[in-house]
Order: C-alpha cells, then sequence, then structure tokens
C-alpha cells in the first residue's frame, strides 16, 4: 500500500495515502505451548460413548499445540526476551512463513512491552479481558517502514488489560490487525511515531478508558464497545454500538455513528478454566451496544479441548476432513497448511479457530473451505493465502441455492482474511462466495496484492473479491481491495453493510484494461439490479491508478435506483491524483478533484 503524499500529515489535519491427545499432561505440568484435555469427570455421557466405539484409528482431541504458541505465566521467567526475539523475527517479515501466539495465563505481569510483528497474535487466557492484566504495553508502531504504518498487517491482540506505562498504548496498525476484547486503562493511539501514514483498522467488544486518538488514520470501524473519547477523523470513521462515539456527523468530520450494530456474535476464544484450557463460544447479541463482557460473566457456551482436532502444518486435508466427520471441531495451530481438496465443515456448530494467523493454501486450484447450509457455523483468525493455480473460489459459505432461515444461529465469518498474490503468484477468479442466509462476515480483509512478490494484472488474476448470493447477509468491517474486476458483488436481498473500505486495483495498464461495457471502470460495491433491499453505511472507496494516471473511473458505487436500496455516508477519494473518479454512486456526487485527494461525499442515497 504505497502511497504518494502531496504533504505530510499530522495530527487532526487529513492525510494524504494511507496506507489444539487424547489424556494431555494435567495444565500444571504442562510447558509452555502445551494443552490439557477435558478430565474424563467432565465429559458427557453422549461424548464418552462416541470415544468408546471409535475405531484404534480415531482422531484425538486435544493435545499439543506446538512450538509456536507460546504460552506464559506471571512466573515465567525471561518473558520480555521471548517477546523481543520473536519480534526482531516478524517485524519487517512481511512476506515470511513465520506465525506465532502469544498466550498469556490470568494474572498480573509487569514491566512488559510486547512489540507486535507480522503474523503474531497475543491474548490473554481468563474468560474477561481483566482476568490478564499487562502493566506495560501492547505494541505497533513503524520503524521498519520509515514511520509508515500503511502496510501493518496481519497481528492482532484480544482479551487482554493493558496499563500503558505512558498512559497511552500505541496501536499503529493496517487492515487484518483486529484489537478485539480489549481493556486500556488510559488512551490508545492508532498513529504511528511522527504521526505517518496510516490506514487501519478494526476495534470490537473493547474498552478503551482514555480517549482514542486516530491522528493520521485515514479510516477506522468501531463496533460494541466503550470509549472515553475519540480525538479526530480524516476520512471515514465508523462507530456502531459504541458507548462514548462521538455524535453522527458525517461528512464534516466525517463520523458515521449508528447507535446499536443489529445483530453481532463475539469470535471465538481459547480460555483457561481451571487447568482445562476450552474454547469460549460468546452468544448472539441484537442491537447489541458496549461489550459483551464488563457486567460479569459473558453469556454464552464453552467446549473443552478435548472436542477439537488440534492440527499442526504438514496435516492433509484429508485428515481435517475425518476429524470434521468424528464431530470433532478444528483448531489450527501457527503455521503454513498446504490443501489439496477442501476443508468440509457440514455439521451445524462446527468451530473452525485458528491461532497464530495459521494460513491455508490450496493446491492446484481447490476451493480452500466449504460449509453446508446448517447452523451456527464460527470460522475464525485465519489467513487463505491464493495457489498458482486458478482457484474458482477460494472460500465458500453455504452451498449454491442455499436457502435455510438461520436467523437465530448465524454462521460468523470472522478474522478471516484472504490474500491472492504478495508471498508469491496466486490466482482466484472469486475470494470469498456467502450463499447461507443471515451470515455475519465482522472483519475481513480480501486482498489482491498490490506489492511483494508475484504481483501483476495476469500474474496474480483475481477478478472479484466477495459475492453475496445469500439473503440477509451483514458484514460489519468489510475491507476489500485492488481486483481487477468488481471487488464486491451483492444479489442476496436485504443486504447490510456497515463500514467499507477499498482501492481499487493500482496497476491497471490502461482504459480499456478496466472497460465494464459502456461503463468506465467496475464499481467497488455493486449491488445487483435484481435486488429491492439493501443497506449501507460509511463506504468509502479509493484510486490510485499509478501505472496510468489518466485512467477514469466513472463511479465507486453502483445499485438500483428504488426506495428500498439505502445508502448513508459514502466516499471516494483520489490519491494525489493518480486516476480519477467522475461520480461517487450511479450518476450521483461531485467528480474527484485533480491532485486535492479531498474526499468527494453523499451523505444519503437515493
Amino acid at each position: 500500500m504505497p502511497r504518494t503524499p502531496t504533504d505530510a500529515p499530522d495530527p487532526g489535519r487529513s492525510t494524504v495515502a494511507r496506507r489444539t491427545v487424547l489424556g494431555a499432561v494435567a495444565a500444571g505440568a504442562a510447558a509452555p505451548g502445551l494443552l490439557a484435555s477435558a478430565s474424563p469427570a467432565s465429559a458427557s455421557p453422549a461424548r464418552s460413548a462416541t470415544r468408546s466405539a471409535r475405531q484404534p484409528s480415531a482422531l484425538p482431541g486435544g493435545g499439543d499445540l506446538g512450538p509456536n504458541v507460546i504460552v506464559f505465566d506471571p512466573s515465567t521467567p525471561g518473558i520480555q526476551a521471548r517477546l523481543d526475539q520473536v519480534f526482531r523475527q516478524q517485524e519487517s517479515a512481511q512476506f515470511g512463513t513465520g506465525r506465532y501466539a502469544f498466550l498469556f495465563k490470568p494474572g498480573t505481569y509487569n514491566g512488559l512491552n510486547a512489540q507486535l510483528g507480522f503474523y503474531t497474535s497475543i491474548a490473554g487466557l481468563g474468560l474477561s479481558p481483566d482476568d490478564t492484566t499487562i502493566n506495560g504495553d501492547v505494541t505497533v508502531d513503524a520503524g521498519w517502514f520509515n514511520g509508515n504504518a500503511t502496510q501493518n498487517f496481519w497481528r492482532s491482540a484480544e482479551n487482554l488489560a493493558l496499563s500503558p506505562v505512558s498512559g497511552t498504548n500505541r496501536w499503529a496498525v493496517a487492515q487484518a490487525a483486529p484489537f478485539r476484547r480489549m481493556h486500556v486503562k488510559g488512551g490508545l493511539n492508532l498513529a504511528p511515531a511522527g504521526y505517518g501514514w496510516a490506514s487501519g483498522g478494526y476495534i470490537a467488544d473493547s474498552r478503551i478508558d482514555g480517549s482514542v486518538g486516530p491522528y493520521s488514520q485515514q479510516q477506522w470501524y468501531t463496533r460494541d464497545s466503550s470509549v472515553g473519547g475519540w480525538v479526530n477523523a480524516v476520512w471515514n470513521m465508523v462507530f456502531s454500538g459504541v458507548q462514548g462515539a462521538p455524535a453522527q456527523s458525517f461528512p464534516n468530520p466525517p463520523y458515521t455513528t449508528l447507535d446499536t450494530t443489529p445483530v453481532s456474535r463475539e469470535k471465538p476464544f481459547l480460555y483457561l478454566s481451571g487447568g482445562e484450557y476450552r474454547v469460549f463460544l460468546p452468544e448472539k447479541r441484537t442491537n447489541a451496544r458496549g461489550t459483551t463482557w464488563g457486567n460479569g460473566t459473558p453469556r454464552g457456551s464453552s467446549l473443552p479441548l478435548s472436542q477439537f482436532y488440534v492440527a499442526k502444518p504438514g496435516v492433509t486435508a484429508a485428515t481435517l476432513n475425518a476429524a470434521l466427520a468424528q464431530g470433532l471441531h478444528l483448531l489450527l495451530t501457527p503455521g503454513i497448511y498446504h490443501l489439496n481438496q477442501p476443508i468440509q465443515v457440514n455439521r451445524a456448530g462446527t468451530v473452525v479457530l485458528g491461532l497464530g494467523y495459521a494460513t491455508l493454501i490450496p493446491d492446484n486450484g481447490v476451493t480452500v473451505l466449504r460449509t453446508a447450509d446448517v447452523d451456527g457455523i464460527r470460522l475464525a483468525g485465519f489467513l487463505v493465502d491464493a495457489g498458482p493455480v486458478n482457484s474458482a473460489t477460494l472460500l465458500e459459505i453455504g452451498p449454491a441455492g442455499a436457502s435455510a432461515d438461520h436467523s437465530a444461529n448465524p454462521t460468523t465469518v470472522q478474522d478471516v482474511f484472504v490474500r491472492i498474490g504478495g508471498a508469491g503468484a496466486g490466482k482466484a477468479t472469486t475470494s470469498m462466495v456467502v450463499n447461507s442466509r443471515h451470515t455475519i462476515v465482522d472483519h475481513t480483509w480480501v486482498w489482491r496484492a498490490d506489492h511483494g512478490t508475484g504481483v501483476g494484472w495476469e500474474t496474480n488474476r483475481a477478478d472479484y473479491g466477495i459475492r453475496v448470493n445469500g439473503d440477509d447477509v451483514l458484514a460489519t468491517g468489510l475491507f476489500v481491495e485492488h481486483f481487477n474486476k468488481y471487488d464486491v458483488q451483492w444479489y442476496g436481498q436485504r443486504g447490510r453493510t456497515i463500514f467499507f473500505q477499498n482501492e481499487k486495483a493500482y496497476d491497471a495498464p490502461n482504459q480499456a484494461a478496466i472497460q465494464n461495457g459502456s461503463v468506465k471502470g467496475y464499481a467497488a460495491y455493486k449491488v445487483a439490479d435484481s435486488v429491492t433491499t439493501h443497506e449501507g453505511w460509511g463506504l468509502g472507496s479509493y484510486c490510485y491508478y499509478n501505472v496510468d494516471t489518466t485512467i477514469v473511473q466513472h463511479h465507486g458505487f453502483a445499485a438500483p435506483n428504488r426506495p428500498g436500496v439505502k445508502f448513508h455516508d459514502l466516499l471516494v477519494v483520489s490519491l494525489g491524483g493518480n486516476g480519477q473518479y467522475e461520480r461517487v454512486i450511479n450518476d450521483t456526487g461531485s467528480p474527484t478533484s485533480g491532485t486535492s485527494t479531498v474526499p468527494s461525499t453523499v451523505v444519503s442515497y437515493p
């Protein structure tokens, strides 16, 4: 996400460019990276009967998480040194193969600064963030990239309380870097030191006691949280269900504020219950506002790790599918997984949870994962990286024609990220297809790479980012960028999107390469002509046609012009005049203007 600025950003000022073996060891004796299975006394009769009926070849549940999950307790020696060691390795390893998860057992830790590099996750193991307190910081900065935070991707912080040393924690991230279920006992600074370019980001189910300062951050989405204040806005700041959020005022300042989130269900997470590791499954909320954890034990259910197949890099897709067929869930430990057939999730309520940015790569053009049209599947916390042979699709949520009502127990797709190119040539016609009704896509970044290796208009060809065919789908925190044609296509009825961030592909060679019939360029977000009801809030599209700066994009958004299709707070931006938009949505909205990098906005459509 390189950018060409017209001048340097500073606080408050508009900036230019953005950018887990059955019978595992007891937890008390476990070395870092080992899990304890559920005790026999805790296993249900049904589960015990199932296990006794298994053949000797049955796959075990629970087990050892391997060397790249590093577990600390307050008495562990050398915590800071281990954090620093991994950071040195990962700080600039944007397309490397290292994958790490730091897990902190409940307790208090003093004097730490956990700097997070690429593919590094940090999380507490309590049921509440306040069970695990770091008197110190969890830091993301951009020294590795000369103060530019626009490429600080693929890292996360979850389920911790922080008391920052200076009173303010720095979290200068870009896309695919969630800040979930965190309690900051102070302020939160989302900009790099020096207030360099920044382009993020996402906060959910978190409490920041002090103010959040985005400063140079171009856009941000915050959901179901509490903040002590919010300092400024650049282009697009969106809030839903956030206590303390600024009032609705788009476009000046560009705050889009919804009092509640219509439907949400927080991401599954690993925690310790006594000496046992379990996965907590938060319950669904409607018209949600504020955190899930502030008033005692969070609402939901949990599963022991003995009910998960703990996958390690090198495992085959056939083994993963055998585990699922046995009735196990999947826990993907950090690393790279090559798949020669799709992971097929058929059972209602199945959890597929990744740690440390576990990365799934399709071989020979297969689809990575497919789900059946059943209730309550939860997919969370992994990266899909396209392979060199074109995949027609990478992720399929529900089969074609799915029509069952899942409103009571939807499928959720959370912190599931997709990449085409960057770590090597990759191709996929459509990255993610959502067929199941009522699916919630909560924070995704679907990215056709604009830098790294294997990058070029045809080299990492990927025509479409996300296609939504199912009805009643909700997207909260949708980041989709750089596809050769449409970034988002929406065919389902009653779809809703709260926050969208997009850039059109930088590398179009000329106007003809993006021509869409008689229309100049493919819209970033296209609602099909057959759709009668749709709504979106806080959507932005940017262009940076740096190969041919004369390219004209007619509009960022296209939708049928009818009363049931509604948009609130839209913007398009030309970055430094590298290409231009003629309109914002359909034929509505002013064109972008020269090299000024000032958004053109539409407050309400139609």
